[in-house]
């Protein structure tokens, strides 16, 4: 018998991959829409000195963070990707009796 599976995709990244992927899609954005370090600090009201700190060693305050999003559009997609999803079963024996509930018959042989 097979029970009822979900795939869940799981990435496995330290803190420091975690900061060097969000470090090189930022940059990646800025670059891509001809934004210079000092034009995308001035536009988003951070200092020049924040952003090149964030650029070099990943660390930033979450209001800068979200201010450099704003002006490179993606603040969106980031609210978005934190949304929280509804979780399919929390332990075994919710998928159990999930599966328990779909039969309604007994199993022919």
């Amino acid at each position: 018998m097979i029970w009822g599976l979900t795939l869940i995709m799981v990435l496995l990244l330290t803190t420091a991959e975690a900061h060097e992927h969000v470090v090189r899609h930022v940059r990646a954005r800025r670059l891509q829409q001809g934004l210079t370090q000092a034009g995308l600090a001035r536009r988003a009201g951070v200092p020049l000195a924040t952003l090149r700190y964030f650029e070099q060693k990943g660390r930033i305050g979450l209001q800068a963070f979200v201010q450099l999003l704003m002006v490179l559009g993606a603040v969106e997609d980031v609210v978005r990707a934190l949304e929280p999803s509804e979780v399919p079963f929390r332990s075994i024996d919710e998928v159990l009796k999930q599966d328990e509930k779909k039969r309604k018959k007994g199993w022919r042989t």
